[in-house]
């Protein structure tokens, strides 16, 4: 497993100080890591989720603290602040370097989405 996570942080180049201040640069970063990385990812651990879509939630909601839909307009990546963005950015990186917390992060985004209903 530590070699399957050295790979996938080998993909994730660091962000210099001039992109992390430009919204595509976080776009990219951000699209990179949920359709790319955690997908992968996901074929070789034991995840209870493997579709873009999925991570985009469990990251985005983590990130704000509650279902994103209820704080933010759809699309999300239209209306997010950049502040949220790195945000999200921050939970999916840390998913990378430690898939264990996937599990308990999934959970959580359920058990606020449930209690929204």
């Amino acid at each position: 497993m530590a070699d399957q996570n050295q790979r996938h942080n080998q993909m994730l180049l660091p962000l210099t100080d001039d992109d992390a201040d430009t919204r595509a640069a976080l776009v990219a970063r951000w699209m990179t890591i949920v359709r790319d990385v955690l997908p992968t990812m996901a074929k070789r651990c034991d995840w209870p989720i493997s579709q873009d879509h999925c991570f985009m939630r469990v990251c985005l909601d983590t990130a704000l603290g509650a279902p994103w839909h209820t704080l933010v307009k759809r699309p999300a990546i239209r209306h997010l602040s950049d502040a949220q963005l790195s945000a999200a950015i921050a939970v999916a990186e840390a998913i990378v370097h430690a898939p264990e917390t996937l599990d308990d992060l999934n959970r959580q985004s359920t058990r606020w989405r449930k209690a929204q209903r």
